[in-house]
């Protein structure tokens, strides 16, 4: 199996803002008398802001209207804490995966389903390191269909089967494997199982390994 470019998911992979998404949709819940615990937080990761707001309001009815405020109340809470973030939130191992992928002349993208990874990528001062960034904001469907990985291959001009995907979510594993891709995954099996090759992070790892070992499938 021939990797030439990898595909990082953003949050939970490079850097770890699930904490400020838990705490900006925390205050939501409250405000809005639902309970909301970190296990609840747990259901969100790696889905879209629409359907992270249904999984959150448990079947309460709201319209459209109200979904809209309610995200967009959200994202502000969220928006106000990533503006604190710097290049020490970068994860450990992170940095030095990047570095090493660039030295050997592949390719790398962000495919994230969140609307504001430009925003992160900014404060971690990394966009440049990229050769493509698709996220929430482009017109298809979030995972765990495979329609971002998709576009990250179109974009850096390469067949899926060429592109590994570095996710940390169950949702976007499958979507991986949706687009015909290989997966690494990052964290617990019990989430992340479906890849082919798990790590509980990307320290103490490098990039020669991740491809010797998807080269031998």
């Amino acid at each position: 199996m021939l990797i030439k470019a990898f595909l990082f998911d953003l949050d939970g992979v490079l850097t770890d803002t699930s904490e400020l998404h838990f705490q900006a949709w925390k205050k939501l819940a409250e405000e809005e008398g639902i309970s909301f615990t970190r296990q609840d937080n747990e259901a969100l990761r790696g889905v879209s802001r629409r359907e992270s707001l249904n999984l959150l309001l448990k079947g309460k009815p709201v319209s459209p209207g109200q979904a809209h405020q309610m995200m967009a109340r959200k994202n502000g809470y969220y928006i106000r804490l990533v503006e604190q973030m710097t290049p020490a939130d970068l994860l450990p191992g992170a940095l030095d995966m990047m570095d090493e992928i660039r030295q050997l002349g592949l390719k790398q993208a962000i495919v994230s389903s969140s609307k504001n990874a430009l925003l992160v990528l900014e404060r971690l001062q990394i966009t440049a390191k990229f050769d493509a960034v698709i996220d929430g904001n482009a017109p298809a469907r979030s995972k765990p269909h495979p329609d971002l990985f998709l576009l990250a291959a179109q974009a850096l001009g390469l067949p899926p089967a060429n592109c590994l995907v570095v996710e940390d979510a169950e949702a976007g594993v499958q979507a991986a494997h949706a687009a015909g891709m290989p997966a690494l995954g990052l964290g617990p099996p019990e989430r992340v199982g479906a890849a082919q090759l798990v790590f509980p992070s990307l320290q103490s790892h490098t990039a020669r390994q991740v491809l010797a070992f998807f080269q031998g499938l």
